[in-house]
């Protein structure tokens, strides 16, 4: 990279004079969230990041479903959506009812409703 080009990123992505803003370090040392809690949201995060993830997670927000319905709209075999189903109820992203023979998939709560919902409203703005 030449050196006009370091300088036009520089100017673009970073600041031009160092200089470190005390204050407001301390401020966001102060309202840092404790390493548990980051890797925790990092891990729901890296989850939810895999599309067909995603899609069920989207498919839930009408209601629950059974693996055979998710199966059947993702186009995927009940295996792969139960691997899929597994990996969202260890994150605790989905809760399961059951009814008889079979068990039902949904939301765990509305957190995770909202959280689908404020990236589906990011990528639509």
């Amino acid at each position: 990279m030449s050196p006009q080009a370091k300088t036009k990123i520089l100017a673009e992505d970073g600041c031009q004079v160092k200089v470190v803003h005390l204050r407001r370090v301390q401020r966001a040392r102060r309202r840092a969230l404790p390493a548990h809690e980051i890797e925790a949201m990092a891990r729901l995060l890296k989850a939810a990041a895999d599309p067909t993830r995603l899609r069920i997670l989207t498919a839930l927000m009408d209601g629950e479903m059974c693996v055979c319905d998710l199966a059947a709209f993702l186009g995927l075999s009940q295996s792969a959506v139960s691997h899929q189903l597994r990996r969202l109820r260890d994150l605790e992203l989905v809760r399961t009812r059951r009814e008889g023979p079979i068990l039902y998939y949904a939301l765990n709560d509305a957190h995770v409703v909202e959280l689908v919902q404020v990236c589906r409203d990011h990528v639509r703005h």
